[in-house]
């Protein structure tokens, strides 16, 4: 019998959601009541849906924003920071069997503080959140934004990231596909070489540039302004894109994302991308950032999901900590 092991898309159906909210001695302390704001309206959004796992430091305060607790679930531990897309578990189907996968994570190549985060999927495990699944420690590092899964075994993700000296130094371009092979399923990669967002510390993860929406559809941010600094890159991109062939030799259906105009805190450029949505159980978050663009990209949305409810949230204040939406959350596959 074939070993069917492989990397569930983001549109398969979910158990939860995984959120971590921010606390005073988070990054997002300057700001912290409008980052909170934003967690709750996006578990609000989830809860509607499926299930959300709310992981606290400040539990009994975290609680008491949410007079309706229908759906969620609230975990006391404590975080360097919120971003479970890169620390939260990643889940493989393997013969039917789910494996949470429990990658190292070391802040995108030891930029910062990661010693907490990189605990919570195991101590997650042992205060039984996890029990439907089995855990796997995984001694390389590799974060959930790095990679896109079309669940037909296609893994797309950038080499900026996934060949950053500080993440596993000691692997080549080959190794790590061999990895990806080994522990996801993958049955072919896609290297994106080309597409950046500034003011991005994941080193171009594949979550803020280009995303699965189907097995052969891909949404990708685009930049129509020539006197933006990305213009040129994102044309790269576009043309890698487009050159990609699926596993019957097809290229893959392109649909461009509208470019938001350029965001600062301060002198900071920050990285505003529609790329960073987030597809639960019913419907699909989308980012927004108080911009033209915000119903042009809510528009695409619709169509490319007709069956699920696009609820827009406000990430304002999620760019100013340098990523958006998808990356603050994690989904487990049911």
């Amino acid at each position: 019998m074939e070993n069917k092991l492989y990397l569930p898309a983001e549109w398969e159906h979910q158990e939860f959601v995984q959120l971590v909210f921010p606390h005073e001695e988070t990054d997002w302390s300057d700001y912290l009541d409008d980052a909170i704001t934003t967690f709750v309206n996006i578990a609000n959004a989830i809860a509607k849906y499926e299930k959300c796992l709310i992981v606290a430091k400040n539990l009994t305060y975290v609680k008491s924003l949410f007079p309706k607790k229908r759906n969620m679930t609230f975990i006391k531990l404590d975080s360097n920071d919120t971003w479970s897309r890169d620390f939260g578990g990643i889940t493989v189907n393997n013969n039917d069997e789910l494996t949470v996968l429990d990658f190292r994570f070391n802040a995108w190549g030891k930029k910062f503080a990661y010693n907490l985060d990189d605990q919570i999927t195991k101590k997650l495990k042992l205060k039984g959140v996890l029990k439907k699944y089995k855990h796997q420690t995984v001694p390389l590092v590799l974060e959930g934004g790095a990679i896109e899964s079309n669940g037909e075994g296609i893994i797309l993700t950038t080499s900026r990231c996934l060949m950053e000296k500080n993440r596993n130094p000691m692997l080549t371009q080959r190794g790590v596909e061999k990895k990806l092979v080994s522990y996801l399923g993958a049955k072919k990669i896609l290297w994106l070489n080309h597409g950046y967002l500034e003011g991005d510390d994941t080193d171009s993860h594949i979550d803020t540039l280009a995303r699965f929406v189907n097995s052969d559809t891909i949404v990708y941010q685009s930049c129509d302004d020539k006197t933006d600094v990305h213009y040129e890159e994102l044309q790269k991109m576009k043309k890698e894109l487009s050159s990609f062939k699926n596993f019957n030799g097809k290229s893959f259906n392109l649909v461009a994302l509208p470019w938001i105009e350029a965001q600062y805190d301060e002198e900071d450029r920050l990285p505003a991308t529609y790329a960073n949505f987030l597809i639960i159980n019913g419907a699909v978050l989308v980012p927004t950032y108080d911009d033209k663009n915000d119903s042009v990209a809510l528009q695409i949305f619709k169509k490319l999901f007709p069956k699920r409810e696009i609820i827009a949230i406000d990430c304002q204040t999620l760019i100013r900590q340098h990523g958006s939406l998808h990356c603050v959350t994690m989904q487990y596959p049911a």
